[in-house]
């Protein structure tokens, strides 16, 4: 496979488009969003641009579409950023114009839903950045965790390999964004283990793929994946989002994607910490640890099934638990399983 394109990097006074692809909680949330604004201006230098729909509750796909492709046409915008995630961005798909994505490539920032955008920029050839959304990184309470902001101002400034870095600590219980007086309140953090490795002990260096399991699950199921021999040598990366999906379904996804003849086909899986806590659902600290402990089992027994000689690595800081990592989708990464280091060329 050829390689992927990265797009032009921005530099500080470059303009960033802000859009809402899928959910318009911009509007819901003003004060979380308009922080999360402030640090792309005062913390990044960047200066953000807003579309038509960037705030609007209910546009539908065809408009937020609509402002996708104004948005990589524009000359003037040098990087696009999402707003936030949601559940219905694959509808969006069908509207984009990819000759004027392909013609115009630029970095995209975006997770979770989010996936699906990046999934169809990998197959147009363009590499996007998994992670660091306005409302939900950037407005983290208090301040942006010092690894999430190292990750992307790299990830935005510095072309080259970047070597990630295991975090300290780590939280999947956010901050309530209706509770303005935990605007400058850090959300409470805990000690991080680490990253667990496991497999066999070599290095794997491939383009990265992958993102929010459940929207791969869907993608896979409208048929807007790529072959499976596109993903002969890559590497996939996982993580799983506040549904928080049983240990059977992320085994069964798994498993369909081993049927595919395409789990197969990856030297190295790299999954995220799972997120196990929600509003609506308060695990405790026992009950976290368990379905963490099954989530991982789930992804093991899949991975042995199918893909036996993949390097395996667990509880990356990426995805839907804080701090966040950006990893570059259909960028090159290199999974050290001897000396137990990951690095990503952004």
């Amino acid at each position: 496979m050829a390689d992927l394109t990265y797009p032009p990097k921005p530099r500080p006074g470059d303009r960033i488009a802000v859009l809402s692809p899928s959910a318009g909680l911009p509007a819901v949330f003003p004060d979380v969003y308009e922080l999360g604004l402030s640090r792309l201006r005062d913390e990044f230098g960047l200066v953000p641009v807003e579309f038509p729909t960037t705030r609007a509750v209910a546009a539908t796909p065809r408009e937020r579409a609509r402002d996708i492709n104004a948005a990589f046409a524009d000359p003037s915008i040098a990087a696009v950023m999402a707003s936030i995630g949601g559940d219905d961005q694959i509808t969006v798909l069908r509207h984009l114009d990819d000759e004027v994505i392909r013609a115009n490539p630029k970095p995209f920032f975006g997770f979770s839903d989010n996936t699906n955008l990046l999934n169809h920029l990998f197959g147009l050839g363009v590499v996007g950045f998994h992670g660091a959304t306005v409302m939900a990184c950037l407005a983290r309470g208090g301040a942006m965790h010092p690894l999430s902001a190292s990750s992307l101002r790299a990830a935005l400034f510095t072309p080259g390999w970047h070597e990630l870095t295991a975090s300290a600590d780590y939280t999947d219980e956010p901050n309530d964004w209706a509770d303005a007086s935990l605007r400058d309140v850090p959300p409470r953090m805990r000690p991080a283990d680490g990253w667990a490795w496991e497999g066999p002990q070599r290095v794997v260096e491939g383009p990265l793929w992958g993102g929010c399991l459940e929207i791969l699950s869907w993608l896979l199921q409208a048929g807007f994946v790529a072959p499976p021999e596109r993903f002969d040598g890559h590497v996939l990366v996982l993580e799983t989002s506040e549904e928080m999906p049983s240990a059977d379904e992320v085994f069964r996804t798994l498993r369909n994607m081993g049927e595919r003849g395409m789990l197969g086909r990856f030297g190295a899986v790299l999954a995220g910490r799972p997120k196990a806590w929600h509003f609506d659902r308060r695990n405790t600290a026992g009950q976290k640890a368990a379905y963490r402990a099954e989530q991982r089992d789930a992804v093991r027994r899949a991975v042995a099934a199918y893909a036996p000689d993949a390097v395996l690595v667990f509880d990356l800081d990426i995805g839907h638990t804080d701090p966040q990592l950006v990893l570059p989708i259909g960028g090159d990464v290199r999974v050290d399983g001897v000396a137990r280091r990951i690095s990503v060329r952004y």
